[in-house]
């Protein structure tokens, strides 16, 4: 066990565990911490607490201080040089006619460095724009290149439900998303209603993505035929929240509609299509 703080850096969501160095630190408190590219400033997200070493990434870098007022003016010089910086960068990029669009920007704390921050669809030779930028702020230039993910996670923006979008407001690192989610939620798979503002699919996909995929291999496929109370009938709908299914039945030259649990209805479950499958690739194997 070590007593461990987290601590949330500026522009970035991902929180990081910190040895507490033995201070008192309270939530929201600034500090200044040892990372692997010198000192920076942070938020305590979390108080001190003993954390298990399975929680921990080694080696645990340490909380140097408490933040203090030439700390807090360092940082609001950094912001305030924030847009010539990136005013300046996008001149060059235009004068060198170079492919990439720029994001963000963002001074180290110790001020040796800055950092711009942009994509693009290919690979970009920025070899030159480094000696501009360089030349122009005298300090040592990175640049780098990110997705569009990226980008929606650092611009921000609101996303379909009205909210924040996830990747900028409550997750910490990108989940895996794929359309077979989609398919198990039974939404549209029209990507103007299933895509976020990157693009791509939206990430909060995955939230519920375990529970539906269970609940595929226990309702019956739309268009399947069951046997129901009332005689056998084709599925129309499903609901997966209350497992229920609407089923079309013919009977006596008459055509009905009724909703049933699927508990009450005769047909394949998922794990039992499995099984089969299995018994039929034992048979089909060779010996």
């Amino acid at each position: 066990m070590a007593k461990v703080v987290v601590i949330k850096f500026r522009g970035n969501i991902k929180p990081y565990f910190f040895s507490a160095g033995g201070l008192e630190l309270k939530k929201g408190q600034r500090v200044i911490v040892d990372t692997t590219h010198g000192p920076d400033y942070g938020t305590v997200l979390d108080p001190a607490f003993e954390a298990k070493e399975e929680q921990i990434v080694n080696p645990l870098k340490n909380v140097l201080r408490v933040a203090n007022e030439k700390d807090e003016e360092t940082i609001a010089r950094g912001q305030a040089r924030r847009a010539e910086a990136m005013r300046v960068c996008r001149q060059k990029i235009e004068e060198r006619g170079l492919e990439m669009k720029l994001i963000d920007c963002d001074f180290t704390f110790d001020g040796s460095k800055v950092i711009f921050t942009f994509t693009s669809e290919g690979r970009v030779d920025f070899r030159e724009l480094v000696k501009d930028l360089a030349a122009y702020f005298h300090l040592r230039i990175e640049l780098k290149q990110v997705g569009a993910r990226d980008e929606t996670r650092i611009l921000g923006g609101i996303a379909p439900c009205g909210r924040v979008v996830c990747c900028a407001g409550c997750m910490s690192d990108f989940r895996k998303v794929s359309i077979k989610m989609a398919k198990n939620q039974g939404l549209s798979l029209n990507p103007g209603k299933i895509s976020g503002l990157c693009g791509r699919l939206m990430c909060c996909l995955s939230y519920e993505d375990e529970y539906y995929a269970d609940a595929c291999k226990k309702v019956p496929k739309i268009g399947a035929t069951v046997s129901s109370p009332e005689g056998r009938g084709t599925v129309i709908t499903t609901d997966m929240l209350k497992m229920k299914a609407r089923i079309k039945i013919e009977k006596d030259g008459a055509v009905f509609y009724r909703d049933y649990p699927v508990s009450e209805l005769g047909f394949k479950r998922g794990a039992e299509k499995e099984k089969e499958q299995d018994k039929d690739e034992d048979k089909n194997s060779d010996d």
